[in-house]
């Protein structure tokens, strides 16, 4: 995954979410952004990454314990009072789309975008 790879795909979600406040392409392992988008000076998607980075593991931790291992995470939904949150695994399993977005923000809708981006 190249820097021209993770821009468009940034771009493109930016552009498919009109609602959007942030997106980032996350490594799990590191929690690491690769590169990312904010909307909100006041949102910054270098520490969601970090944090949603331990979020993702802990789920598959929680996975494992449950005897469910073999399952894969598609994506998980944070509801909060005004915002959503996705994280969406991408194919490979070692990085993560991470979008924040406004409450009335068409969940399908961005879920589908996010799907159609994973890179």
């Amino acid at each position: 995954m190249n820097q021209s790879e993770i821009q468009k795909t940034i771009e493109a979600i930016s552009a498919g979410i009109p609602t959007l406040i942030a997106v980032a392409i996350v490594e799990i392992d590191s929690g690491m952004s690769l590169g990312s988008i904010s909307k909100d000076p006041n949102f910054d998607p270098e520490i969601a990454s970090a944090y949603n980075a331990e979020v993702v593991k802990q789920k598959v931790a929680a996975m494992n314990a449950l005897g469910i291992g073999d399952q894969s995470v598609e994506d998980i939904l944070i509801t909060l009072s005004n915002q959503i949150h996705i994280i969406r695994l991408t194919s490979d399993k070692k990085h993560f789309l991470y979008m924040a977005a406004k409450k009335e923000t068409n969940l399908a809708m961005a879920r589908s975008v996010l799907k159609q981006n994973n890179i």
